[in-house]
C-alpha cells in the first residue's frame, strides 16, 4: 500500500478513540484528505552545524567556471533561477530537486556578537550568545504548526560548541541554540539510543507494557500534583509562580505521553531500524547520520513539525573524510592533513552535510501529499552559527533552502544580496520573517534587534524575492 495521506487518515483512526487526544492533528489529516490543500501541515528543518559555511563553495557551478572567487564586494543584487543555472558541484546531490533548491548569500548577523558562535542570536536575530532573551524562529514555528507531542525537536552531538577534539555527549544538553521564550531554552538530545527511546520506544513496547507504562505515568503525575498543592500553600507569592511552572512542565509530560499514545500506529509504522552499533557509536559522523535518520522519522510519524539539529562542535572529527585527528576548531584555523588544505576538509564536510540533507528530501519526496510531495510542505534549511566563515563570518552568511513552504515561498532561486552597508544588503531576520511569513506565524513588528551600523537601510518586513 502506497503511503498517502489518505491512508495515514485510515490508519490512524483505527488507533481508537484515545486518538482523540490529537483532534487538531486529526482535523488536520482529514482536511487535506478531503482535497484542502491550505490544510496540508507545514514542517520545519534547521540544521545549524559550526565554523561557518564558506562562501566560494556556494556559487553555481556555471558561474563558478568563469570566477571561482566570490564577490565580497557587491553593489547589487543577484537574483538568478536554477532552471538556467547548475548547482554548486558541493549541492550535487540535490541535483534532483534543484527547482525546489535556494541559496541565499549576503545577509548579515553583524550585530550578533559571540565567541565563534552567535549562540541564541543565530536563530532569535538577538544579541544574546548564551542568554536566550526572546523565542527563536523555530520555536515560533513549533508553537504555531506542530500538533504533535513536541512543538521543536532538537539533537546534538555536543552541548558545548569550543575544544580542539571532544568526545561525543550522551544526555541532554544546551547548545545555545534554540528558546521557546525569553530565558527557556531547548535541551537538545545528544545520545541517539535516548532519543530512539524517547521518540518511538512506544513502537518497540508490547501493548501490555505501554499500558503499563502509562498507568504508572498517570498515577506518577496524580501524585506530584496532589503534593504540590501541599507544597504551593507554604510558598510566598513569587516563589509561587516560579514552582507553577515547575509544575507545569510535569502537566506538559502527562500530555506528551498522551499524545504519543494516540499516535501508537503511526509511530510504529515510521520508527527507523535501531541498529545498536551506530547508535551507540562515540564517532561523531555516526552519531550525525543517527540524528537525521531520527529527525526525518519523527517528522513523518507526527511527533513533531520542527527539527532543529546541530550536527557538529568545534571539536568534532570528521576521520571517515580524511581530516585524521584534527577536530573542527583545527582545520577552521587552517590546519591541513598532508597536501590536502584546510579549505578542501571544509568543502569535505560542508558536502557530507549536503549528502545527509539529500537523503532526507528524497524520503519526503517519495511521499504523496495533495497535489505534490511532502517536500513541498518541508522546508530544510542549512547554515551555521559563524556565519560564512570560521571567524568574522557575520557579515557575510549564508543560507541553503531545500523543499518548502507551499505556494507562498519561491524556491530554484540564488539570492546574492548587496554587501554589507550598501544599498539593497538585508539580515538574517529578513530571511526568517519571509520563512514565518509564508508559514501564516506572527513574529510582530519586527523580528530580533535591528543592527543600529545599518539604521539607515529598509531592513523591514521579508525578502520580496522569496514570497510568491
Amino acid at each position: 500500500m502506497s503511503l498517502t495521506r489518505r491512508n495515514l487518515l485510515r490508519n490512524t483512526l483505527a488507533c481508537g478513540s484515545s486518538a482523540a487526544v490529537f483532534t487538531p492533528f486529526l482535523n488536520s489529516v482529514a482536511l487535506h484528505a478531503a482535497g484542502n490543500a491550505s490544510a496540508l501541515p507545514k514542517r520545519f528543518i534547521f540544521i545549524i552545524k559550526s565554523s561557518g559555511i564558506d562562501n566560494d563553495n556556494l556559487i553555481p557551478a556555471d558561474l563558478a567556471k568563469q570566477n571561482p572567487q566570490y564577490p565580497t564586494k557587491r553593489d547589487k543584487l543577484t537574483n538568478l533561477s536554477f532552471s538556467d543555472h547548475a548547482l554548486p558541484q558541493m549541492l550535487a546531490p540535490l541535483k534532483p530537486f534543484k527547482n525546489k533548491v535556494n541559496i541565499i548569500q549576503g545577509l548579515s548577523g553583524n550585530n550578533l556578537k559571540g565567541n565563534h558562535t552567535s549562540g541564541y542570536g543565530t536563530l532569535s536575530c538577538h544579541n544574546s550568545e548564551l542568554t536566550p532573551i526572546a523565542p527563536t524562529v523555530d520555536a515560533l514555528l513549533g508553537l504555531k504548526h506542530s500538533t504533535g507531542p513536541y512543538p521543536l525537536f532538537g539533537m546534538a552531538t555536543n552541548g558545548t560548541l569550543r575544544g580542539q577534539v571532544s568526545t561525543p555527549d550522551d544526555i541532554y544538553v544546551y547548545p545555545n541554540l534554540s528558546a521557546l521564550k525569553a530565558g527557556q531554552g531547548v535541551a537538545f538530545q545528544a545520545s541517539p539510543t535516548k532519543a530512539f527511546n524517547e521518540l518511538f520506544g512506544s513502537a518497540v513496547m508490547s501493548k501490555a507494557d505501554l499500558k503499563k507504562d502509562a498507568a504508572v505515568n498517570r498515577n506518577l503525575m496524580d501524585f506530584l500534583k496532589e503534593d504540590a498543592q501541599r507544597i504551593r500553600k507554604r510558598l510566598n507569592e513569587s516563589d509561587r509562580r516560579r514552582f507553577d511552572g515547575y509544575i507545569d512542565t510535569f502537566e506538559s509530560l502527562r500530555m506528551r505521553n498522551q499524545r504519543k499514545t494516540a499516535l501508537k500506529g503511526r509511530i510504529e509504522k515510521n520508527a527507523p531500524k535501531y541498529a545498536q552499533d551506530k547508535y551507540t557509536s562515540m564517532t561523531h559522523m555516526d552519531r550525525m547520520e543517527c540524528q537525521f535518520e531520527l529527525g526525518t522519522a519523527a517528522i513523518l510519524a507526527g511527533l513533531t513539525n520542527v527539527i532543529t539539529l546541530r550536527p557538529d562542535t568545534l571539536g568534532a572529527q570528521y576521520r571517515k573524510l580524511g581530516t585524521g585527528s584534527l577536530g573542527l576548531h583545527q582545520i577552521g584555523h587552517g590546519a591541513g592533513v598532508g597536501d590536502i588544505s584546510s579549505s578542501q576538509l571544509r568543502h569535505r564536510i560542508d558536502a557530507y552535510h549536503i549528502s545527509l540533507i539529500a537523503k532526507m528530501a528524497h524520503r519526503f519526496n517519495s511521499i504523496k501529499e495533495g497535489d505534490g510531495t511532502m517536500l513541498d510542505k518541508t522546508l530544510i534549511l542549512y547554515t551555521s552559527c559563524a556565519g560564512g566563515k570560521h571567524h568574522g563570518g557575520s557579515s557575510d552568511w549564508p543560507f541553503i533552502t531545500v523543499g518548502g513552504i507551499g505556494s507562498k515561498f519561491k524556491t530554484g532561486r540564488f539570492l546574492q544580496f548587496p554587501s554589507y552597508g550598501k544599498e539593497g544588503h538585508k539580515s538574517l531576520a529578513n530571511l526568517y520573517m519571509s520563512i514565518m511569513s509564508a508559514a501564516d506565524t506572527p513574529y510582530g513588528k519586527h523580528f530580533g534587534q535591528l543592527d543600529p551600523a545599518l539604521r539607515d537601510l529598509d531592513l523591514k518586513g521579508p525578502l520580496n524575492e522569496l514570497l510568491a
